[in-house]
């Protein structure tokens, strides 16, 4: 799949999710065989901008891939100023969230909210477009409520205005996360647009992967939550899309190491008092499947340093058994 100059080797990228999807994650999760790995996103607000937060989020010094910057707002200016701050960060593309669902993001009618006002989307689309040099890309939702798909006709403008990729998650904003995706408007907006479209939702095995792209058209897919705890996936659906071969399970050895791996980059990234906070809830992820984690994650939340982490993780994978039964990493 081609964004502009940038072409993707894989059809698979990985979702823009706050809190997850900082530098080491996108790195893993590139290496794994994510084709793109879109950042965190950075709020269109100036008074944040030289936050730590914000400053960690735009740092891409030698960061591989094709580095994607996801931004919210609501306001067309501030919108075009956040795009050329990002760029001048060398973000690579810049991609516009209209898909948000969350109540914060929408009382600011920012978000999944903004598509309840296509005008302003169109202002929006066309204010970033304008304001940088690179390929501008966006993710909306179906629409705002299940009697209010509108995901054609945003699509429609998003083309008109010069958005070269457009991301479809499979609900609208009122779904939130609950019940089932589903394709039928993606597969509609695939029909009523010449641009690149990426389907996203409930994309959680091989088989959804393949069972997507070939119902949709749709040139990626894009994964979010099911990355989280396997950044394994992306191989795996790499193995089945272009080998036609069942997915190879990670061995207990392997997830050793890129849980070590892991877990070490964020301490370095963010610092041992930030890097430990953020190591648990991604810990939580990767051994949520094993069967004797229980009990060592609520000690594991406990510790307050890098070391005792690394060491913890180190004693708990090395008493494990090493059986398929135990490891069910499938």
């Amino acid at each position: 799949m081609q964004i502009g100059p940038y072409k993707l080797d894989t059809p698979l990228i990985l979702a823009p999710m706050a809190g997850v999807t900082d530098r080491p994650f996108r790195q893993l999760c590139l290496r794994m065989g994510a084709g793109m790995a879109v950042s965190e996103m950075m709020l269109a607000n100036p008074e944040t901008w030289d936050t730590e937060k914000s400053k960690k989020r735009r740092y891409h010094a030698d960061e591989a891939g094709f580095r994607s910057v996801q931004i919210l707002g609501c306001d067309p200016e501030l919108m075009a100023q956040a795009a050329r701050l990002n760029v001048a960060a060398d973000a690579q593309i810049i991609d516009i969230n209209m898909g948000c669902p969350a109540k914060k993001v929408n009382k600011k009618l920012a978000g999944s909210a903004l598509l309840q006002d296509p005008a302003l989307v169109r202002d929006i689309l066309q204010a970033v477009v304008a304001a940088v040099e690179v390929p501008v890309t966006l993710k909306i939702r179906t629409g705002w409520d299940p009697d209010h798909r509108n995901g054609v006709e945003i699509a429609q403008l998003a083309e008109q205005a010069g958005i070269q990729a457009l991301t479809v998650h499979g609900r609208t904003r009122a779904c939130l996360f609950r019940g089932e995706a589903e394709y039928d408007t993606i597969k509609a907006i695939k029909q009523a647009v010449s641009i690149p479209v990426i389907a996203n939702g409930d994309i959680d095995s091989v088989h959804k992967a393949r069972q997507v792209l070939a119902y949709t058209g749709a040139d990626a897919i894009m994964i979010g939550r099911a990355a989280q705890g396997q950044p394994w996936i992306f191989r795996q659906i790499r193995q089945y899309l272009e080998q036609n071969q069942a997915p190879t399970a990670p061995s207990l050895e392997e997830v050793r190491a890129l849980v070590l791996e892991h877990i070490s980059a964020l301490h370095h990234f963010y610092g041992e008092y930030q890097g430990v906070r953020y190591a648990r809830k991604h810990v939580a992820w990767y051994l949520e499947k094993l069967l004797e984690s229980q009990d060592f994650r609520r000690g594991f939340n406990a510790l307050e340093t890098a070391s005792a982490q690394l060491d913890a993780l180190k004693y708990f994978f090395d008493t494990q058994q090493h059986n398929e039964e135990q490891t069910a990493y499938v």
